[in-house]
């Protein structure tokens, strides 16, 4: 019987110099994914805004004072921010030294839109992509829409990355990613138009998620089962949390959307020198005959480790035995062949969109609380560091089933009650909103694991592809959960909570995987409750295991 790879490489250790060095310095490259992923939030901010009013209009101040209407918006009364009196009329009452409010009902002259363009407050920003291109009124759907079209590149990237990275190798496609996403951010700096904004950020979103994900796999195949567990649950979560909470600061400090960008996007070349400290994958090189080479990487490892290797570490026969049965290959059919893996998939779907939908969207909508968006946004990014060590913790002592539902519960709950906070208590309902995005986030980091439980070994990672579109998919539509709170500030707040609650009964359908084997055929999975079981002959496996 051939031994597996963990099992050969075992002589290394779990936890030595190698294995430290390879865990934080893989984590550390997925910080700039933090403040690059959702710098959005700062570059595409609307400030207060109302139509420009010409200094060469000449009307005296008392009709430039009043020469913007009033509002009500949610219960309050605002200067419009699309609309203005008409300017050649106020000119004219203006010329005829009537008075507003004593000679003229002002309320009464005809309005016209904001034919001059717009004044923005510079009370928060200097600039963003909004001020810049005049994303406001018309023009106020590009807003969601160029969130959308940077998770678009993150969906895209995803469907090519896992090709790019089987095909010329982890290290190699986790530097070009890395290069392709910090030089297109530098190249997004010098955008002429929206438009060339927008197909740059596109390409950026390609290049995070390839990243992501190659730092990812090269981590769980070079480290041991132990610290694979703790890099793919804590070490990647955390340290994307940290990059997500610099990004405040750096916005805070810098309040140019060219300059923030820049400041962005440069320290993606402090990661160059890893090149010559990270190595490439061995099980890949494996994959590919390039036996020596991961015999080499295994060597110097186990230097590093101050441990003598064995002089052959891989025996011929092992390694041909492992690359005849990575030949059996499936499709995405059968994800969709029996009826229980099918209502499964579905339901997977269904409930990874709709925790995408609330992250994403409670994460964009940091500067529309009440208070300063800087810390908003910090202190949205913090709860995520709490979120992950519980939902680690969650992992390790608890069912996953109950454990899901819980933090789904917990953060549709609070978001579906947040409408029914008094508008005066405003901190409350920021308070809620913090607690049900812990929720939310510790859901996301459980899901991962859960799905991969459940499916069976010979469409695993299929399994897990597929379902992780559902979050593709919330990402590019959650952008435009916040843009109905235009219409109803409670609106996202109502739809997010519901969801998510129906997710948190959702999930209590499918089987529990705590501390139960995995399954390595379809026959094997366990049944949805409410399924009947049905004998069945259908069975994927190897055609080793057939023999």
């Amino acid at each position: 019987m051939s031994r597996g790879y963990d099992e050969i490489t075992s002589f290394l250790g779990e936890w030595g110099p190698f294995q430290r060095a390879i865990f934080f310095l893989l984590s550390s490259s997925i910080i700039p994914n933090g403040f690059n992923g959702l710098s959005v939030v700062f570059l595409a901010d609307t400030p207060s805004h109302w139509c420009h009013i010409p200094t060469n209009a000449n009307i005296s101040d008392q009709w430039r004072n009043v020469s913007i209407p009033l509002e009500e918006v949610n219960g309050e009364l605002q200067y419009s921010k699309c609309r203005r009196y008409s300017l050649g009329v106020i000119r004219n009452l203006s010329a005829m030294n009537y008075l507003p409010g004593v000679d003229v009902n002002v309320t009464e002259i005809k309005q016209e839109r904001c034919l001059d363009g717009w004044e923005y407050s510079q009370e928060t920003y200097i600039s963003t992509i909004v001020t810049q291109w005049d994303l406001v009124c018309s023009n106020d759907l590009k807003i969601p829409l160029t969130s959308s079209v940077f998770y678009l590149g993150v969906l895209c990237g995803s469907f090519i990355s896992g090709q790019l990275s089987d095909r010329y190798g982890r290290k190699v496609v986790l530097f070009g990613t890395m290069a392709v996403q910090t030089c297109f951010s530098v190249i997004q700096v010098f955008a002429p138009n929206w438009g060339a904004f927008c197909v740059l950020f596109f390409i950026v979103g390609m290049g995070q998620i390839s990243n992501y994900v190659a730092a990812f796999v090269l981590g769980t195949e070079i480290l041991g089962k132990s610290a694979r567990v703790l890099y793919s649950t804590l070490g990647v979560c955390l340290f994307f949390a940290i990059g997500y909470m610099l990004l405040p600061l750096f916005a805070f400090c810098i309040r140019d959307w060219r300059m923030l960008q820049l400041a962005l996007s440069v320290p993606g070349f402090l990661y160059i020198p890893l090149w010559w400290f990270i190595p490439e994958s061995p099980r890949w090189l494996l994959s590919q005959g390039r036996v020596e080479e991961a015999e080499e990487i295994l060597q110097e490892a186990a230097r590093k480790n101050g441990i003598a290797a064995p002089t052959r570490i891989f025996e011929p026969g092992e390694v041909s035995d492992w690359a005849s049965k990575r030949k059996q290959s499936h499709s995405i059919l059968d994800l969709l062949r029996t009826k229980n893996i099918c209502t499964m998939t579905i339901m997977f779907f269904a409930v990874w969109m709709t925790v995408s939908v609330g992250y994403f969207a409670l994460s964009l909508n940091t500067p529309n609380l009440h208070g300063d968006p800087y810390l908003n946004c910090f202190f949205s990014a913090a709860t995520e560091v709490p979120a992950y060590v519980v939902a680690w913790l969650l992992l390790r002592w608890f069912p996953r089933r109950y454990s899901m539902s819980a933090t789904l519960f917990l953060g549709g709950v609070l978001l579906f009650f947040i409408h029914l906070v008094p508008p005066s208590l405003t901190m409350v309902s920021t308070a809620l909103e913090m607690v049900g995005k812990f929720g939310i986030t510790a859901a996301f980091s459980i899901v991962y694991v859960y799905t991969a439980e459940v499916y069976p070994t010979v469409v695993r990672n299929m399994a897990v592809g597929a379902c992780s579109m559902g979050t593709r998919l919330g990402s590019i539509i959650s952008p435009y959960f916040i843009y109905l709170g235009t219409y109803d500030k409670y609106l996202p707040y109502f739809l997010m909570g519901s969801l998510t609650i129906l997710s948190g009964v959702l999930i209590l359908l499918i089987p529990e995987s705590f501390r139960v084997p995995m399954p390595e055929t379809i026959d094997e999975m366990q049944i949805i409750k409410g399924l009947k079981p049905k004998m069945s002959s259908y069975n994927l496996q190897s055609p080793a295991e057939a023999e």
